[in-house]
């Protein structure tokens, strides 16, 4: 395929093409909008963090890779499937000795012990580097006293399923920012917020609303729940109303354009329009791309960025004109489906790598070759159902069949191995997934990145096997 020769995309020219308007900056809250300095941090620098998908687990982390105003953060002694993106100026990021400090605890790599850890030593065997203390924007943050204590009771939504309100517990104050526990569920549903968050509330908001509220797990006779009774049985008392400082709608309108990170593969931003709102959440649709991709984030998402921040911050943007990018994805279909009219993968025009050669910026784009959903830290929305055409390639991946994501959880590393070796072309594979111990429960958190690139696994068997994941994903859905 030879490309058509067009002139270098660019916001002004794309604006007046659809007639649209950027939102305009005004919009936006200091973390989303242009920084003010550049982003210092160098690849091998550790500090502390918080874990996304855990979010009252502070870690120990290192810069792995610097895309513009962003950091791509790995966890010490974890594999690379869950590293994720954050942006310079991140309130989540803190300097080493941090948490020691402030007394948070830190969540040390395997293999190091409570009380021993220190962190000079710890770099000196890493042979690594402290990313210095100016770095953190965070530490510049001025401290207004809130009326919020740690321990106290209130009401919030479940961003998960945002029409839930539930009773929840600020689990920590830290700056002006609170951590939301709901009361008897696991950490993953905690998020940090400010006092201006609409979506936590005091004592008594579901009933004065006509709410219902959701009481807590397990909790006894949760049809009878009283707060009078609750605080007195925890020896706990409600936030107090004044406390709450509820900020006004926003101002984004449909049909602004943004720039925005894609969740199902973060590395990315896109180009984007607000396809809807409501009153403090946006809904996101990438340009170019289909509607079942779009999703609602809360106005002052840090990923979210007016028209211009990837330029002014040196990171690349993904533009909808991008015919690449459509070439890679196809290239995922003709390896995979037989050929013929009919094919389910997005954007596919028939045209795969096997008719023009990748360019470099093909590699560039390689994470763009699966719509990946199971890195963690991603999105608060339900999982996205990758489209597969399930009878023929069932019909490639016979294997596959009778199986799902749940049986493969529990899987030993050789039986990954026999499994793999048992997939069309992927047979001399099948001994690496022993060799690095991949077990099934680090099989299924596969992207198609770590395939190729970790793995070493040429094009052709990688999309075989990470394939055959998405299917075992779908089989539990279905």
């Amino acid at each position: 395929m030879v490309l058509n020769k067009k002139r270098p995309w660019s916001w002004p020219a794309y604006l007046e093409e659809e007639k649209a308007i950027a939102a305009p900056v005004k919009l936006f809250k200091e973390h989303q909008s242009f920084p003010q300095s550049r982003n210092s941090f160098k690849v091998g620098m550790k500090l502390e963090g918080l874990d996304p998908s855990h979010p009252s687990l502070f870690c120990v982390l290192t810069v792995a890779e610097i895309q513009g105003y962003r950091v791509r953060l790995h966890f010490d002694g974890y594999p690379e499937c869950y590293d994720f993106w954050a942006n310079a100026d991140s309130w989540d990021l803190k300097p080493a000795g941090w948490c020691e400090k402030y007394g948070h605890k830190l969540l040390l790599p395997k293999g190091c012990k409570d009380g021993e850890f220190n962190w000079n030593v710890y770099v000196k065997n890493c042979r690594g580097q402290l990313a210095p203390k100016h770095l953190f924007k965070s530490l510049n943050t001025s401290v207004t006293p809130s009326g919020f204590r740690a321990g106290m009771k209130l009401e919030a939504v479940n961003r998960k399923k945002p029409s839930q309100i539930c009773v929840a517990t600020i689990a920590a104050v830290v700056d002006n920012r609170l951590l939301i526990n709901f009361d008897n569920w696991d950490d993953t549903y905690d998020y940090w917020c400010d006092a201006s968050n609409p979506y936590i509330h005091p004592v008594g908001y579901c009933k004065d609303a006509g709410l219902t509220l959701t009481p807590p797990a397990d909790y006894k006779e949760p049809e009878s729940f009283s707060w009078e009774k609750y605080l007195e049985e925890t020896g706990s008392q409600a936030a107090p109303a004044r406390a709450f400082k509820p900020r006004p709608p926003h101002g984004f309108q449909y049909w602004m354009k943004v720039e925005a990170v894609d969740k199902r593969n973060p590395m990315l931003i896109r180009v984007a329009t607000i396809s809807d709102t409501d009153d403090h959440r946006v809904k996101i649709h990438f340009d170019g791309w289909s509607a079942e991709y779009d999703y609602w984030v809360e106005t002052d998402w840090p990923d979210l960025h007016p028209v211009g921040w990837c330029q002014k911050t040196g990171h690349p943007l993904q533009n909808p004109d991008s015919e690449l990018l459509a070439m890679i994805v196809s290239g995922f279909d003709e390896v995979l489906a037989p050929p013929g009219p009919g094919c389910p993968t997005p954007r596919c025009n028939g045209i795969g790598h096997i008719r023009g050669p990748p360019s470099p910026e093909d590699i560039s784009l390689q994470q763009a070759l699966h719509e990946s959903v199971f890195s963690p830290g991603l999105s608060t929305s339900p999982p996205h159902r990758v489209a597969l055409c399930w009878d023929k390639h069932c019909q490639l991946l016979p294997e596959v069949l009778g199986l799902t994501a749940k049986r493969v959880a529990t899987w030993s590393a050789e039986e990954v191995a026999s499994f793999v070796k048992g997939l069309p072309g992927c047979k001399e594979h099948a001994t690496t997934f022993k060799t690095e111990q991949i077990d099934g429960e680090a099989f299924l958190l596969l992207t198609q990145a770590d395939i190729v690139k970790i793995l070493s696994i040429k094009l052709g068997p990688a999309l075989k096997i990470y394939n055959s994941i998405l299917m075992l994903k779908n089989a539990d859905e279905e």
